[in-house]
């Protein structure tokens, strides 16, 4: 409809009311814009790639989890943060990280074709600056490394994000060697 450009104010508003309570994006306030400002906006919005993340609870597994994140821009989305992208020196931040009750994406269903069944191009819907320092070890030896933005925490920033529950069962971590012990992994 949006691409037709032949949509009613009502359509537009159920449009909007669609992608704010079914898809939770946040949608900018649209008085003032004319018709074809509203539809570029609201097209531009949905008119991207699509993940459905299968998260689990939080049983403290190291890594991240489900939060909303305001970018640069000030645009605000659902995003997949990984525990070393948050500023444990900000006390806000570590309390928000302490309280999470999800865990990083077990299942991801994705969407990476438009609504005409074109491919999307991936490499528009990166944030850049996703990419944080981590800490590994290497031979017992504590390291620094740059990491680029994740698949699913900067790679997909700009893709449109749905969380859902899934059971524990589906979660099989293997952080560390002695992971594989565990009864799941037998």
């Amino acid at each position: 409809m949006l691409d037709d450009g032949n949509v009613s104010d009502a359509e537009l508003e159920e449009i909007a009311q669609f992608a704010k309570n079914e898809l939770n994006l946040k949608i900018n306030e649209l008085e003032g814009f004319s018709d074809i400002e509203k539809i570029d906006y609201l097209y531009n919005t949905l008119n991207r790639p699509m993940r459905v993340c299968g998260m689990v609870k939080n049983e403290g597994e190291p890594g991240g989890g489900p939060f909303w994140v305001e970018n640069e821009d000030g645009e605000i989305s659902l995003q997949i943060v990984e525990s070393s992208q948050v500023d444990r020196n900000d006390a806000k931040q570590k309390e928000i990280l302490n309280k999470s009750t999800h865990f990083n994406p077990v299942d991801l269903v994705c969407g990476v074709q438009n609504y005409k069944g074109e491919k999307f191009d991936l490499t528009q819907f990166v944030d850049a600056s996703t990419g944080f320092i981590s800490v590994k070890s290497k031979d017992g030896q504590s390291l620094k490394a740059q990491e680029l933005p994740g698949l699913w925490n900067g790679a997909m920033a700009d893709w449109i994000t749905i969380f859902v529950e899934t059971p524990i069962i589906t979660f099989n971590p293997v952080k560390t060697v002695n992971d594989l012990l565990r009864k799941e992994h037998q």
